[in-house]
This record gives structure tokens, sequence and C-alpha cells, in this order.
């Protein structure tokens, strides 16, 4: 059978499935490293869509999560089977670990040599339980068994994967079923359908009361309140509250508004504004361990707390209501019942006083740093996306202080892993092709998958790759020398980026003292296209106060 009786045609395959799949669902990108177990399916991808490819198995994971975190889409990944899709496992994780919304498509063994009991018989690429694997770090995993199952098994994965909590999906698929399945053939099938808990009416109007009373309330919002920007804002303003965020719940409300504060629940100068608040409602938070000093923060004692996770409510802080729902939908129950309110005259002025001494003080601390801030935030639109390696610059003030307007546009990686923000600023820019996206990145991290500027330039994407360079792994300078430790293992080879980049014919500069990135930023962002621009760290000026992560270290006894 042939798609057309035209000379040349060639046989349909699993391919031109997943393809009829990305377009139902609005997706027109996939990143990838091509395979003899996945070729197939990148052929009908790159024929039909969008095919981005990278160096690295990881970095297509990393990448789709960014398409997916700055687009609102579905961002799918296409690696190989066995250590291919390993290499992917880490990049998972993240995805796992910031609930985006990512498809994993990875190839698998041909189907007649897979069920041997865990004993392998040396196929190539051959991994007993990558099943497991894939189970582990995936909000759902599944095997594709049959070349007619195909379009209904990648359907059920997208409806887990927007099935909340939301998260990533990965798919293993037999390399002989990718030749097989044909769009023609695939069966009638209907995807799962996930309910959204709904919070009962006496628990609605045990909230409205507290809010309705509460002459101190803040708000503490996690990523799980991202679909309630609306709701949200509205019932800030009726209160007149003041807004705390995780790093994932920054710009659901835009962090110009006078009554955020930000992510800055553990900052000196929130405290006394904690210690007075009578009442904190959280949605959709973790309260993770490095927010609330590893759950040492003092919290009001009174909360409310909303989550769609059941297991959430009272799990890090006791809540005196729990709300299990959905937060938009949650949050319009509670603005409809609450008709009056008891906030102090003077608590919303106190917020926003809050909000500006957190900020200077931080600008103060950071010295030449915050003129790098300043400058960048003053050149990319309020739509660009700036995507942050786990460094200094991100984790001192890139996760803080650097505004941003919406949520769409934070991207950090949540799970702490280093070397994961290059491909995620590669895949916003590829969703936002409209806007420049910039990339914050250490040399120790760049370093980590430094093949992918090679993907990047390749790419052509609107992206400026920001390297903040001193020598190696500066974070954990200052942690070996806050606690004492030796200093080890943080003092790199680096490369010469002027070189790389002219290796990969990409525009560079060098930031060399103050005074001088602004105009710099500016020039590689009026390139349209990849562009490098170094920071000089020791040249930074005034020298920036020591960053030293949040990670507590036990002490014996006596």
């Amino acid at each position: 059978m042939t798609t057309t009786d035209s000379p040349g045609a060639k046989e349909p395959t699993g391919g031109d499935v997943l393809v009829a799949v990305m377009r139902r669902h609005r997706i027109d990108t996939a990143f990838g490293v091509i395979s003899i177990h996945n070729l197939p399916l990148v052929e009908a991808v790159a024929r039909e869509l969008n095919f981005v490819e990278v160096r690295h198995e990881a970095a297509a994971v990393n990448a789709a999560d960014g398409y997916a975190r700055a687009t609102g889409k579905i961002g799918v990944a296409i690696t190989s089977t066995g250590t291919g899709a390993g290499n992917a496992a880490g990049s998972m994780l993240e995805a796992l670990t910031a609930g985006s919304r990512v498809l994993h498509v990875t190839g698998q063994i041909e189907s007649e040599y897979l069920g041997s009991g865990g004993s392998t018989r040396g196929v190539i690429h051959e991994v007993p339980k990558q099943l497991q694997m894939l189970d582990a770090v995936s909000r759902y995993a599944a095997t594709i068994e049959r070349a007619e199952d195909v379009e209904a098994d990648l359907e059920t994965a997208i409806a887990h994967i927007l099935a909340a909590p939301q998260g990533p999906a990965s798919v293993e698929w037999p390399s002989d079923l990718q030749y097989l399945a044909c769009p023609a053939d695939q069966r009638g099938y209907e995807p799962p359908v996930f309910d959204v808990p709904v919070p009962q009416r006496d628990a609605i109007a045990e909230a409205v009361a507290l809010l309705s009373a509460a002459e101190r309330p803040l708000l503490w919002v996690g990523g799980g309140a991202a679909g309630a920007k609306s709701e949200l804002t509205t019932l800030l303003h009726t209160l007149g509250a003041g807004l705390l965020t995780s790093n994932s719940g920054r710009a659901i409300v835009p962090e110009d508004d006078p009554l955020v504060i930000g992510n800055f629940a553990t900052a000196p100068e929130v405290a006394p504004l904690l210690a007075d608040a009578d009442l904190l409602l959280s949605i959709g938070t973790h309260f993770r361990s490095n927010e609330t000093k590893s759950y040492h923060l003092r919290l009001p004692v009174s909360q409310i707390q909303i989550d769609v996770d059941p297991a959430a409510i009272g799990r890090i802080y006791p809540a005196k209501v729990g709300l299990v729902g959905d937060a938009a939908t949650t949050l319009a129950a509670i603005n409809d019942g609450l008709t009056s309110t008891s906030v102090d005259p003077g608590w919303s002025g106190r917020v926003t006083d809050t909000r500006v001494a957190v900020r200077a003080a931080l600008t103060a601390y950071i010295g030449g740093y915050a003129e790098i801030c300043e400058g960048m935030r003053s050149v990319l639109p309020r739509e660009s996306v700036v995507a942050r390696d786990v460094t200094i610059p991100s984790s001192q003030w890139g996760n803080r202080l650097l505004p941003f307007y919406e949520r769409e546009t934070n991207i950090f990686p949540l799970g702490g892993g280093i070397g994961q923000g290059l491909a995620m600023g590669i895949g916003a820019a590829l969703g936002r092709p409209e806007v420049p996206t910039a990339v914050i990145a250490g040399d120790g991290g760049l370093a980590v998958h430094l093949g992918e500027l090679a993907s990047l330039a390749g790419s052509g994407a609107w992206c400026v790759v920001v390297i903040f360079n001193d020598g190696g792994y500066g974070v954990l300078r200052n942690m070996q020398a806050a606690n004492g430790f030796d200093r080890s293992g943080v003092d790199l080879f680096t490369p010469r980026f002027d070189l790389l980049a002219a290796a990969l014919d990409m525009p560079y500069t060098l930031v060399q003292g103050p005074g001088r990135f602004a105009e710099a930023f500016a020039d590689a962002v009026a390139t349209r296209g990849p562009a490098i621009v170094e920071v000089d760290v020791a040249a930074v000026e005034p020298p920036p106060g020591p960053f030293t992560p949040p990670v507590h270290i036990p002490v014996r006894e006596g």
C-alpha cells in the first residue's frame, strides 16, 4: 500500500501517525537525536513539521520541556532506546519535578524480542527493564505492543500529561512497529478521562469566613496556580494582601504589581511581615526546602491550602482548611463568596514597602551584578523568556530580582540539575520565535552540554547565551568556604569561548568591568539569531557579596 500512485511515493509509517497526533494537539516541533531505532519517526516529523537536531538525548528532553513551558503546548522529545533512553532520564526527572507537559517517545528493540523475563539475548541497545526506568522518571509510561494501537497509545499518554497534576509521559516504541504502523489501520479509541476534584461547599465557606475576618493576610503561590492568573489577581486585590511565590509560581501575577513580594519569603526584610500576618492562603505550592529554610521558616499558624493533590494538604505546614481542587475553579468560588473584608488599612502599604525593601537589599548586596540584571531587563521585551541554568547569577538574583511578567517566560531547572538551561532556552526560543530569548549560564554548567551550542547555531534560533565565567563551580566554592571544607573539584579548565564562538560562526562579545553589559547585550539581541556574551566574573565591579546555597549541613551533637 502506498500513500499515492505518484512515482517515488513512500509507504506510510508510524511516523505519519505521530505527525497526525502532533497536529491534532497543535504541536509543530519535536526535538531529538536520530538513531537506527527511531528513523521512521524522525523522517516523518522532519518532512511534515519541524525536527530540531540536538546532540544529546538529555538536551532533547530539556528542549522539549522549555518549548512546553514557553508555549503552553506539549513538548515532544524523540530518543533512541537503551543508552539513549537512559541519557534522557535525568531530564525527565526535571520535567517530572516541574510538572512539565513533555511527551518522550523513545525507541525499543523489535517487538518479537521483548518480554524475555529480564534476561537478555544480546540485541543491540537492549535494556531488560527500560520500561521500569521510564516509569520511575515519568508520570506515565507505556510500551506500544501492536502497530494498530499506536494512535491510541500516544493519545492515552497525552491524556495523562494533561491530567491534573500535569507531568511528563514516556512511550517506548519497538522499531519494527514504527515501520509497520499505518494511519489507515489505527483502531478506534477513547482516551481516558480524569476527574478533577472539586472542593466541598462547606470547605469553601470556611475558607471565605477566614479570609473575610483576616486583618493581615498573605498569599503564597506555586506552579499549581499557573492557570489561575485572573482569579488570583482578583483575590489579591480584593484583600490587599501580599503575594509571596515559589520560583515556579513567579509572574502568575506580573512582578511589577505593587502587592507582589515575590520569591523572597526567606529574606530578612520579610520576617516582620510573616510574624505579623494572621492568615496565609497557599495555592499549588510544595513549600520546597530551599524556599522555606529547610522547613524551618516560621509561617502564620492559621493557614488555608489549595492543591489538586490531596496528599499535599498539610504535608509540610498544618492547614486549618484544606481545599482539594483546581486552583482557578477554587479561587473563583472563593471570590464569589468573599463579599466583605476586614484587612487593616495600612497592611497593603506595608506589603509594598516590604516589596521595595527586599529588592533594594538584594540590589545592594550583588554589587556589579545589579547593572547586568537591570541591563538585561531593559533590553528584553516583556514577552521574552529568560532560561537560567544553575549558576550563581541565576540562584542569587535571576530567580528573585530579575522581573518577570508572564509565568511562561520564567524557565529554570526546578530540580536543581546543572547544565540543563541551554537546551531549555533553545526549546523556548523555537517556541517563541517572535521575541528574543536569553540564557543565563555559568562556564561550568555550560560545559555539561557544550555540544548544544552547535545545536543552537544550527537551529538559527533568536537566542543570546550569557556566560558568566568564573573558572569553575562558584556556588560550590562558596559552600566549601562557608563550611570549612577543603577546596576540591571546583576549579575547572575552561575553554576559550571567543574561539568556540568563532568555530560555530556565532557573534561573540566579552564584557569586562562596569558600564558595558547593556550595550553588548543589546547588540547581541539585535543580531536576531544565536549569539554569545561572556561576562568576566572577576571583573564585576563592585564585587558581589558571596552566594551560598541554602543547603542544610548536619552537625553531630556534643
